[in-house]
Order: structure tokens, then C-alpha cells, then sequence
């Protein structure tokens, strides 16, 4: 048996949790607990639902119209280590990788020394959506956000410049990589 994550559920094709068509995984448990959170099922850390990172990439791989996954949550630098094994997977089979976090990129980056699995994980993620779900700065127009606060980062060339660098909308679908 191959890795397991403790998950909420799984969405099998998302248009809505990042560019282009995407498996969505919900990760179970979150420290953050944000008022008006639309996932609080997920903030408990007790075993809901396992899932094995070898099956989840194995499902992806057949869907041929898949062009990435997407962690969300619960909190999904939480299980860091193990997402951070499945998007290297990803990578090494023509997947994007995005994820989700109510930690800030600043505060992930800060945090490298005591909790070097988040580097790990940043490290191989495409995009990252930072920041805690802020229920008075909710907003319904922002492409893949909840909230105002909230960024749209570019991982890479955010940890090139050691700054969070916000995704360029207006050119993202041009940028996101095409599945042979």
C-alpha cells in the first residue's frame, strides 16, 4: 500500500478550483476555522475518508481531459509530506498542481525551518491561493479566491524572487500547460 492521505472528499473534474479541468482533492482537518468557511465538515482532524496518493494519481492519469489537481480544504499543508509525494507524481505525468491554504505564502515561507514538508510542498505546486477566508471581504468575482485577501500566486516565480508574485489572469489560460 502507497501513501495515505485522510481526506474529506474527491472531486473528479472541477472548472471552478483552478485553471482548466482539474480532480479536486478536500483535505480533512484545518486549524483555521474561518467564519464562514464553506467546507467546516472539514476541520476535524480524526480519519474521515483514506486516500491512497498511487490510486488518486492512477484515476487522474486515465482522465485525458484532466489537466491538473487541485489540494483544498480542510487545510491541506497539514498533510504537506504526503500531497507534497503525489504532486512531484503529477508532475512527472504532464499534471499542474494548485493548491489552496489559509496560511499566508510569507507565513509558509517562514515556517520552512520547523515544518520543512511545507517547502517541499510549495516547492512542487504551480499555484497557490493564500491566505484565510476573510467572511467581510467575501467576494464572488475573483477568479478561483472567496475573499479579497486572498492571492493568486505563481509558486515558481514567487520562490525565484522570494516575494509572492500574483498569477497574471489575463494570460493564464495561455500559460496552463496542455496534456498530450
Amino acid at each position: 500500500m502507497g501513501t495515505k492521505l485522510n481526506l474529506s472528499g474527491i472531486v473528479s473534474e472541477s472548472i471552478v478550483d483552478g485553471p482548466g479541468i482539474r480532480m479536486t482533492l478536500f483535505t480533512q482537518g484545518c486549524p483555521h476555522h474561518c467564519k464562514g468557511c464553506h467546507n467546516p465538515e472539514t476541520w476535524a482532524f480524526e480519519p474521515r475518508h483514506p486516500g491512497d496518493v498511487d490510486k488518486i494519481l492512477s484515476v487522474a492519469v486515465k482522465n485525458p481531459i484532466l489537466q491538473g489537481l487541485t489540494f483544498s480544504g480542510g487545510e491541506p499543508f497539514c498533510q504537506a509530506e504526503e500531497l507534497a509525494e503525489l504532486a512531484v507524481k503529477c508532475h512527472e505525468n504532464g499534471l499542474n498542481v494548485m493548491s489552496y491554504t489559509g496560511y499566508t505564502f510569507e507565513q509558509l515561507v517562514d515556517g520552512f525551518n520547523e515544518h520543512p514538508e511545507w517547502k517541499k510542498l510549495l516547492e512542487n505546486l504551480d499555484y497557490l491561493v493564500d491566505g484565510p477566508f476573510i467572511l467581510e471581504e467575501r467576494s464572488l468575482i475573483l477568479l478561483f479566491r472567496g475573499s479579497r485577501n486572498q492571492r493568486f500566486l505563481d509558486v515558481k516565480e514567487s520562490l525565484k524572487q522570494g516575494k509572492a508574485v500574483s498569477v497574471d489572469e489575463d494570460t493564464l489560460y495561455l500559460g496552463t500547460k496542455k496534456r498530450n
